[in-house]
Order: C-alpha cells, then sequence, then structure tokens
C-alpha cells in the first residue's frame, strides 16, 4: 500500500484526498485542524495514520489530547516518536487499545544512518515502546546505508524501513515489496513532507511495473 501524506492544505482538501486514496497519513502538525476538524477528518471514510510531531513551543498535553482525539475519531494507525516521554506513549497506547488503531512508534535521524547493530537496538526499542509497527527512517548518504536500512526486513519484525533523501529513494519504493505494511508517498511533487519522498502517482507506476514484470 501507499500511504499519502497530507500536510499544508486546507481541510477540505484533505478530507478529498482520505477518499480518493486507500490510506494517508494526516499531518496534524502541518494543518489547521481545530477539534471539529480533527473528528471531520478522522471519521472520514478511509485508512488513516494520525501524526503530531512535537516542536518547540508545543505542550506536550494538547498535542496527546489531539491524537486521543484522533484516535477515538477513527484514525487506523496512529504514529508516535520512539524518544517520547513513557507517559505519552503509554497513553496513547492506552487510547489505541481500546480501539481497532495500530500505534507506530517511529525513530528519525535527519542527519545520517546509524551503523547495523545501533538500527537493531533502535527497531528494539521502537517494539518496547509498544509498537504494533516500527518506523526507520534515516537519512541515506551512501549505498551501504540503503543496504543496511532494507536488510532491517529479514529480522522478521512489523516494520516500516525508509532512507531519507534522494540516494534513499529506493527504499520507499522496496518498502512494501519487502514485506512493510505501506509506504510513503507525497500528494504531489511539489508538496512533499520528507527529503526524498517520491509523489504517489510515479510511485504508484513503479511500484505496479515491478509487481508486473
Amino acid at each position: 500500500m501507499i500511504c499519502v501524506s497530507i500536510a499544508d492544505v486546507a481541510l477540505d482538501e484533505a478530507e478529498n484526498i482520505i477518499k480518493e486514496n486507500e490510506i494517508c497519513e494526516v499531518r496534524l502538525d502541518r494543518l489547521k485542524a481545530d477539534s471539529a476538524g480533527i473528528k471531520r477528518l478522522f471519521s472520514t471514510k478511509g485508512k488513516t495514520v494520525a501524526t503530531y510531531r512535537p516542536a518547540e513551543g508545543l505542550d506536550e498535553s494538547a498535542r496527546m489530547e489531539a491524537l486521543i482525539l484522533a484516535i477515538e475519531s477513527g484514525a487506523s494507525f496512529v504514529d508516535i516518536e520512539v524518544e517520547a516521554d513513557d507517559s505519552f506513549k503509554a497513553g496513547i497506547k492506552k487510547a489505541a487499545a481500546g480501539k481497532e488503531c495500530l500505534v507506530i512508534v517511529s525513530y528519525h535521524d535527519f542527519n545520517k544512518t546509524p551503523v547495523m547493530r545501533e538500527l537493531e537496538q533502535v527497531l528494539n526499542w521502537c517494539f518496547e515502546s509498544g509498537a504494533d509497527i516500527a518506523k526507520i527512517s534515516c537519512r541515506v548518504n551512501s549505498i551501504e546505508d540503503n543496504a543496511r536500512l532494507l536488510s532491517l526486513y529479514s529480522l522478521n519484525k512489523k516494520v516500516i524501513s525508509i532512507g531519507m533523501g534522494e540516494l534513499g529513494k529506493i527504499t520507499r519504493i522496496a518498502a512494501p515489496l519487502l514485506g512493510a505494511p505501506f509506504t510513503y508517498a507525497s500528494i504531489d511533487k511539489s508538496r512533499k513532507t520528507a527529503p526524498g519522498q517520491i509523489d504517489a502517482a510515479q510511485l504508484r507506476n513503479i511500484i505496479n511495473i515491478i509487481s508486473e514484470s
């Protein structure tokens, strides 16, 4: 599956994108959505991932409340950072357990891809934090970085392993072919939410060509 990341759009457009795609990541940190807007988006027919990245000056209790509201409104998945406080992760996990919502615990390194031993430690940390799915997203600076990220699929765990940057694009294509529940794509070429992200239409074509060959 291809998960379309929604950010920096009006609520009406966000709602339409959710309706038109199999699964969408709703970036609450980059959408102007009040409580009514959150309820509206996550009750829209279609699978959704609720994501609300932390930011300087953002109250953590408000962030938790928004994510819990998204869960209660119908989010299929909720994404929380592995570095978050244990109480924050426990609160989200508890809310998700009462609904049909899977918890994605994510790790991001915007500068590099760690060595294999560190990647495996991070993966274990994600699952120890209550992950149903672990998401590992790291900056790719070499072909070897791609190899390490893709090798995580051989560990037979529920993982989405993605490389950021131009060199990491191959990981976004390979992810669903190697067992990831889904991979991430942008709405279009001009509205990316991560470096190296491929737009949904192009990524869908590439995966279809590979799958049919």
